[in-house]
C-alpha cells in the first residue's frame, strides 16, 4: 500500500460525503419529517453519527497498529 490509513479514510470520506449528503437532504426533503421535533432529532442522530464514524477509523487505526505492534514484540 502506498498511502497511509490516514489519507486514504480521509479520501474515502471525501467521496462518500457528498453520498452521505444527498441521502440526508433526500430524507429530509421527503416529507417524512413532519414535526419540528422529528427534524430535531434526525439531526440530533445524523451529524454526532457522521462524526463518530469518521474517528471510529482512526481508533481502529490505533488498535490495529498497537495489535500488530505487540506481534512483532
Amino acid at each position: 500500500m502506498n498511502y497511509s490509513f490516514k489519507t486514504l479514510w480521509n479520501a474515502m470520506f471525501l467521496a462518500i460525503g457528498p453520498v452521505w449528503f444527498l441521502l440526508v437532504w433526500m430524507i429530509w426533503s421527503s416529507g417524512q419529517l413532519t414535526t419540528a421535533h422529528d427534524r430535531i432529532l434526525y439531526f440530533a442522530l445524523i451529524i454526532p453519527g457522521f462524526i463518530l464514524i469518521y474517528f471510529s477509523g482512526f481508533l481502529i487505526q490505533k488498535r490495529h497498529a498497537k495489535k500488530i505492534q505487540g506481534m512483532h514484540s
